[in-house]
């Protein structure tokens, strides 16, 4: 697979990742097997899929748990992020269960827990899942900053800050990465936020590059998703946007079967063409759909399909 590194200073990547989120969290539960889920980290690190994403809070606990498993001899073959800042559980007290925290000593605690869970001595990225209001960011950082100079993160990153918080945080430690979500339907980072990151060397991780599957053409109607699925909760997964956004779909659609490609392939090439350093982290617990992903690198998109892909509406829907 073709190669890039994770910002201006860091290691070297695949240019295509692989979120495991799902793995054990949020999207069709009973269609999980922890197996399968292994094998899939296994051939995504054969592929060269060696930027591998979790987060304590997925599960909670189980998915660091998975893929610390799964990466059992070969923690050496990756670069392996995770994140803190999120709690979940009765605990959260909000009506979807997680709330913020960004309390230094959470997360001098939770780095810990997470290399134990991870069965390692060290990530190479430890990311901030979300910048907790209630607690200013240079305490938060300084802590964050704490597990590089414990040997205990190679680096730190963001998710989902904006350009001021990023600002905020680089006065205290360099910031390695930020991570917010983009893909065709999720573009508000283009304007000011990825610019920014370009500018400074800052790797961006694309989550949900393929729209929560919308973008590889699996979905259009509520129905064809599993009864226990969250994204059945969510304002562009509800009936009259997914017929709505279906035309942005049936766009890239149509771009991927005149050049033998794949729709979730033209998506993921579309985000890589948005910068040096984006490095998109689609997820997948099936061997047929990580092959697919992969392809992505080696597929480069003329600047005529760029162009219309450029052009396509704003979904129709929130994002949450």
């Amino acid at each position: 697979m073709k190669t890039t590194t994770l910002g201006i200073d860091g290691p070297e990547v695949g240019v295509i990742g692989l979120g495991c989120m799902g793995m054990t969290h949020a999207y069709d539960a009973a269609g999980r097997d922890d197996a399968t889920s292994i094998r899939v980290i296994h051939q995504a690190i054969d592929l060269g899929v060696t930027l591998i994403d979790t987060a304590d809070v997925y599960g909670p606990y189980t998915n660091e748990d998975l893929v610390g498993r799964a990466l059992a001899g070969r923690r050496d073959e990756v670069v392996l992020a995770t994140k803190v800042g999120l709690v979940t559980g009765a605990a959260a007290g909000t009506s979807t269960g997680l709330t913020n925290n960004g309390r230094p000593e959470h997360v001098r605690a939770s780095i810990d827990a997470s290399l134990k869970r991870l069965g390692t001595d060290h990530v190479d990225l430890y990311q901030l899942h979300r910048v907790d209001p209630d607690v200013p960011i240079e305490e938060t950082w300084g802590a964050l900053a704490e597990t590089v100079a414990a040997g205990k993160a190679r680096a730190i990153g963001l998710s989902e800050a904006n350009v001021e918080q990023i600002r905020r945080a680089q006065a205290v430690h360099a910031v390695a990465s930020l991570q917010s979500e983009l893909s065709l339907w999720t573009r508000d980072v283009l304007a000011e936020t990825l610019p920014f990151c370009d500018e400074h060397g800052i790797a961006f991780l694309p989550f949900s590059p393929l729209g929560r599957g919308f973008l590889a053409g699996r979905f259009a109607k509520p129905d064809d998703l599993p009864e226990d699925d969250w994204r059945r909760t969510l304002p562009r997964f509800q009936a009259d946007a997914l017929a709505a956004n279906q035309l942005i779909v049936d766009t890239v659609r149509t771009i991927a079967e005149r050049i033998g490609a794949t729709t979730a392939q033209v998506a993921l090439a579309w985000v890589r063409t948005r910068g040096r350093f984006v490095i998109p982290i689609p997820g997948t617990k099936t061997p047929k759909y990580l092959t697919d992903n992969a392809g992505a690198a080696e597929l480069a998109l003329g600047a005529e399909d760029i162009a219309t892909l450029d052009a396509l509406p704003a979904p129709q829907g929130t994002r949450y």
